[in-house]
């Protein structure tokens, strides 16, 4: 057993010297390529944050606002998938509401929005002092996945056109890959914040805040690194 231990461990030592000589005397060439697009985001996650408040000596509830919220929502055509309640501020604290009956509660909704014209038509139908704000939290595209994919293969494919066509200048012919490395360098629009935000609440406005939404597109790029063998 000793015997064999032994012999074991010099197999292991000598395979590890050789691989650690071991020389590529292949022809290589290593090119880049590239690939990139641009699209509109249609996918675009709104957060609205509503806030009770006191009109003369009658409060103005949550809940009389989130109802004219899930009435525009519904007159907008959002699916109520579409519709979700992010974050609630004391909104159920008994304790803080007897307290301080001046307290008063905020709810932030999320909506996803295929269509931003939707955005300003539900805006319109909420009284605007009880909106605290609303910004973008994120952009996406449906189909971006497969674009991605798409994008990659084109990359890989201008790699592959480049050193045939350099390869070819010389009178090499080009052989079959030996390594392919991806890198994405695309690039995602930063989200809005603030784009509204709810004037002093004694100030009465009989119409909301236009909206500055732009929706600046999404670039995706990709760049792969590929060593092909010189035949």
């Amino acid at each position: 057993m000793k015997k064999l231990f032994i012999l074991t461990a010099l197999i292991v030592a000598s395979y590890s010297t050789f691989a650690q000589n071991f020389v590529d005397l292949r022809r290589k060439i290593e090119v880049t390529g590239i690939a990139d697009q641009e699209v509109t985001p249609d996918i675009i996650n709104v957060t609205i944050s509503l806030q009770e408040y006191i009109n003369g000596k009658t409060k103005v509830t949550i809940e009389q606002l989130e109802n004219q919220l899930e009435g525009a929502i519904r007159d907008a055509g959002v699916p109520k998938e579409d519709f979700t309640i992010n974050n609630l501020s004391a909104y159920n604290n008994t304790y803080q509401k007897k307290k301080n009956p001046d307290f008063l509660a905020s709810k932030q909704y999320g909506i996803k929005f295929h269509d931003l014209n939707r955005y300003n038509q539900i805006l319109s139908k909420i009284d605007p002092k009880g909106i605290q704000s609303t910004y973008i939290d994120s952009y996406n595209y449906s189909k971006i996945d497969q674009l991605k994919n798409e994008l990659k293969l084109k990359a890989l494919l201008a790699a592959r056109n480049k050193a045939g066509f350099l390869l070819q200048g010389i009178g090499e012919s080009l052989g079959h890959v030996i390594n392919i490395t991806e890198s994405d360098n695309s690039s995602y629009p930063q989200p809005r914040q603030m784009m509204f935000k709810s004037m002093a609440l004694n100030e009465v406005r009989l119409t909301p805040a236009e909206s500055d939404i732009d929706v600046k597109k999404i670039k995706l790029s990709f760049q792969i690194n590929a060593v092909f063998e010189i035949n």
